[in-house]
C-alpha cells in the first residue's frame, strides 16, 4: 500500500472525457491513500471523478501546501458563510490552532477580514499565531460546566478538536452562531444541553472533506486560489530531510509541530544517511514511467496486485541499488 491522502501533478495518460494529457491537477480526499494507492509516489493511476483541474491563480506546490488540512479549512469557511458567519460580525474562535487545520484557517480568515480568537495548549505560539494574524491567543479551552449558557462570545468557531470541550464553544456562539466541527482528537463524545440550540439557534456544522459533491469541491478549491489564498501562505511550509522524519513525526504526536511539512526525498540525501537501496511501484501499463527509471538504473523485482473499483491491476515494484547503480541524472 502506498500512503499519502493528495496529490497533485500531470496528467501524462488519460482517456476520461474533460481531461488531456498535461493538465494540471489536484486529487484529494475519497479512498486515496486509504484503500487506494496514495499521493507518496511520482506516478499516480486514479478514477477520473476524484480529480480537480488546477485553479487559475494557484500552483501544484501551493496546492500541496494546502493539501486535505487546507481544502478541509477552506470547506468550513465556506459553509459557515452559508451559515450566516460575515465579517460583520463578533470574532470567530479556531481551536488547535497551531495544527494543519488551525493555522490555515487562521490565515484565511484573517486574509478575508475576519477578527480571530487562536486557541493553543502551547505556550510558545502566542507570538507566531499573532504574526499569522490572530486578534488574540488564548489558552485551552476549561472544560464545561452545568450552566446551560455562556456569555455570548463569538459568532462562529473552527473546532478540528471536538470532545468533551465542545459544548463550552456552542453555549458561548451569539444568536445563530454555528461551529463548523472538522476532527476529533480532544475524543469522540461529548455531553450538552438542548438551550444553545433552541434559545439562540446555534448550529454544529459537520465538515466532510471526504466525500464532497464535485460542483462544491470545485468551488473550494476556487476560492482556495482566489479570496482564501493568503499572502503568508508559503511561510507555513517547512522542508524537511528524509532523515529528519522520525523527529518531525515525535512533534506531530507531542503537538509541538506548527504548519505543514514537506518532505525532500532527495537520493544524496539517502546516500548520505547510509541508505543502500531505494523501492518504488510503477503501473506496470505505463512505459514512459517504465523506461524513465529502467534508464536511470532500477530493475523490475517484483509485482503487487491493486485495485481500481473493479479492475484488477499490477504495479511492477522497481528497485535502485544506490551502490552500484546510481545515476546523478536523476
Amino acid at each position: 500500500m502506498v500512503p499519502g491522502i493528495d496529490l497533485a501533478g500531470t496528467i501524462e495518460e488519460t482517456n476520461a472525457p474533460g481531461f488531456e494529457v498535461g493538465d494540471k491537477v489536484i486529487v484529494t480526499s475519497y479512498d486515496l491513500g486509504v484503500s487506494h494507492y496514495g499521493g507518496f509516489s511520482e506516478y499516480a493511476r486514479v478514477k477520473s471523478e476524484w480529480v480537480i483541474e488546477l485553479p487559475e491563480d494557484l500552483t501544484l506546490e501551493e496546492a500541496m501546501i494546502y493539501g486535505t488540512a487546507g481544502y478541509t479549512a477552506g470547506l468550513a469557511i465556506e459553509q459557515l458563510e452559508k451559515s450566516g458567519m460575515s465579517i460583520e460580525g463578533k470574532e470567530v474562535l479556531v481551536r488547535g490552532a497551531t495544527g494543519g487545520v488551525g493555522t490555515i484557517s487562521l490565515l484565511m480568515l484573517n486574509n478575508l477580514g475576519y477578527d480571530v480568537i487562536a486557541s493553543t495548549g502551547r505556550d510558545d505560539a502566542e507570538e507566531k499565531l499573532k504574526k499569522l494574524g490572530a486578534k488574540e491567543v488564548i489558552g485551552r479551552l476549561p472544560e464545561d460546566n452545568s450552566k446551560p449558557l455562556e456569555k455570548r462570545t463569538w459568532q462562529a468557531a473552527i473546532d478540528p478538536v471536538g470532545g468533551e470541550n465542545l459544548p463550552y464553544i456552542v453555549k458561548r456562539l451569539d444568536n445563530n452562531g454555528s461551529v463548523a466541527l472538522i476532527g476529533m482528537t480532544g475524543g469522540n463524545n461529548f455531553e450538552t444541553t438542548v438551550f444553545p440550540f433552541i434559545l439562540r439557534g446555534a448550529s454544529i456544522i459537520g465538515i466532510d472533506s471526504v466525500f464532497t459533491p464535485i460542483k462544491l469541491r470545485k468551488r473550494v478549491w476556487r476560492r482556495l486560489a482566489k479570496d482564501l489564498k493568503p499572502q503568508q501562505l508559503h511561510d507555513i511550509k517547512h522542508v524537511i530531510s528524509f532523515d529528519e522524519i522520525p523527529k518531525a513525526i515525535d512533534q506531530v504526536i507531542n503537538h509541538n509541530n506548527t504548519g505543514q511539512l514537506f518532505i525532500n526525498l532527495d537520493i544524496d540525501q539517502a546516500i548520505k544517511f547510509g541508505k543502500s537501496k531505494i523501492w518504488l511501484g510503477v503501473w506496470e501499463h505505463n512505459p514512459k514511467a517504465l523506461s524513465f527509471y529502467k534508464n536511470r538504473g532500477f530493475r523490475v523485482t517484483g509485482s503487487h496486485q491493486f485495485y481500481t473499483g473493479s479492475v484488477v491491476d499490477n504495479d511492477l515494484i522497481m528497485e535502485l541499488d544506490l551502490t552500484t547503480n546510481y545515476k546523478q541524472s536523476l
